[in-house]
């Protein structure tokens, strides 16, 4: 793959996991809240399982991306 892709690639990738961190942290406020107040959470904690899902992909795929471009170093 073009190593100019790969870098544009990563640097989406790298504002998805930022965005991601930010999301996850917002639902576990949302988790605390809900809890404090007396609330069922447990439809909160299904969204934060997804979203760290997504996150744990993203992460893959950042990986692959560096190794991509650590071969096209050499």
């Amino acid at each position: 793959m073009d190593r100019r892709v790969v870098e544009k690639r990563l640097a989406e990738t790298e504002q998805q996991l930022a965005g991601g961190q930010r999301q996850i942290a917002e639902q576990r406020e949302a988790i605390a809240l809900l809890e404090r107040s007396g609330r069922p959470a447990d439809h909160a904690k299904y969204l934060l399982a997804g979203l760290q899902l997504l996150q744990a992909a993203r992460r893959e795929g950042r990986n692959r991306l560096l190794k991509e471009l650590a071969k096209n170093t050499r």
